[in-house]
């Protein structure tokens, strides 16, 4: 446990919880990236980012293995904790990680938010980011009972809530499917349309940092102009 570290007055720490598309990716994986690594680029120098994603976890797995339990030794008052799970959660096929949308993965989410708060920080739950997943002329949500879920968590508990599934569908129609392509590690592998390229995790981080801005909550105002 960090018992040395002091909150300055006007300053966060932002811990992320996520999977992959998170992460912080080494060098030796380039161009595979995920947006945790640049999101820090759009805020000033009163915000710390702590990322603590890890690609294959699931809102579940992740607190099975002691990952939150990590971040919740060192959190403290003022910090934020942003969340953003359900993509290894729908993994039917691994039951260490795969949860029920509406019960297991809501009871977990709730693990989260209480842990956070326990502590006087400040959750913040996002959405599942959106795969290269196009059909009929259209980009299409894979884990709709999820962002929904997580929506009926967030109402209920009264937690700020970042849609980026919906940010980043409505970001790959605008751009269309061959400049989307160019986002995604397919463009390089022939076959990933879930992982990032360092292309592709910029524009994800700035989605989230456009969010960020909307909620217009005391972070909104340490985005850079």
């Amino acid at each position: 446990m960090n018992t040395m570290r002091k909150i300055e007055a006007g300053r966060w720490n932002i811990y992320l919880a996520g999977d992959s598309t998170v992460q912080t990716y080494q060098q030796e994986s380039a161009p595979m990236a995920g947006w945790g690594q640049y999101i820090a680029r759009s805020f000033n120098e009163q915000v710390s980012f702590i990322n603590k994603a890890i690609g294959g976890r699931s809102s579940k797995s992740f607190v099975a293995e002691g990952r939150l339990a990590v971040i919740l030794e060192d959190i403290r008052e003022n910090d934020y904790l942003w969340i953003q799970m359900g993509h290894n959660d729908s993994t039917v096929s691994k039951p260490e990680r795969n949860t029920e949308p509406f019960t297991e993965y809501k009871h977990y989410l709730k693990l989260y938010i209480d842990g956070a708060r326990e502590r006087k920080a400040t959750p913040l739950l996002i959405t599942p980011v959106a795969r290269l997943h196009y059909e009929d002329g259209r980009f299409l949500n894979d884990f709709p009972d999820y962002c929904d879920a997580m929506k009926q968590v967030a109402e209920e508990e009264r937690v700020l809530l970042l849609d980026l599934m919906s940010r980043s569908l409505q970001r790959w129609d605008e751009l269309g499917y061959d400049k989307t392509k160019e986002l995604f590690m397919i463009s390089h592998n022939g076959t990933d349309c879930t992982h990032f390229t360092d292309k592709g995790a910029q524009e994800v981080a700035l989605l989230v940092a456009e969010g960020i801005c909307d909620l217009n909550i005391d972070l909104s105002r340490c985005l850079l102009k």
